[in-house]
């Protein structure tokens, strides 16, 4: 069974997410709405990682329960970098490109988690089909809200 690979990738690519998250929320700080919206939806791929550790023992993998974090320096880089951004065009289009990677990540981060429910329902494990459902809507949710901000604002900030 290879069901221990895919979940060990989406171990690591729900972190990669939530510090991609957590790195727009940081540099885009000035937008409110992206700033607390985006450590909202870090949250929910953080409660994902320690659920997929949890599940993840019981097919043989090793995985932390607790979500990789930046280290303090960067954290302290990327703020101070978000205050001296500001609002300039700059930052506008590196909110575009900060979104676009959000969406992409969680599209794969989705397609990972449609495999494991696939997978879980072939074989009939139903605490790894449970994992899934509480999962797998968060990330079209994440996936859902970039998309969103992608078209609320890319026509202003393309156009100017």
């Amino acid at each position: 069974m290879k069901i221990g690979l895919v979940l060990h990738e989406i171990h690591h690519s729900e972190n990669e997410l939530a510090k991609k998250l957590l790195h727009v929320s940081e540099r885009h700080k000035v937008d409110h709405e992206i700033y607390h919206l985006a450590r909202d939806l870090a949250g929910w791929s953080h409660r994902h990682v320690r659920e997929i550790a949890e599940i993840g023992q019981r097919y043989g993998q090793d995985l932390n329960p607790e979500p990789d974090s930046e280290s303090g320096v960067l954290h302290d880089v990327l703020e101070k970098g978000s205050e001296l951004i500001g609002r300039r065009a700059k930052a506008e289009l590196l909110m575009l490109i900060d979104l676009r990677e959000v969406y992409t990540k969680a599209s794969g981060v989705s397609a990972d988690w449609e495999m494991l429910a696939q997978a879980a329902q072939g074989i009939k494990h139903t605490d790894l089909l449970d994992v899934t459902k509480r999962c797998h809507p968060d990330t079209l949710r994440q996936m859902r809200w970039a998309n969103a901000k992608l078209k609320e604002t890319s026509t202003q900030i393309l156009v100017s």
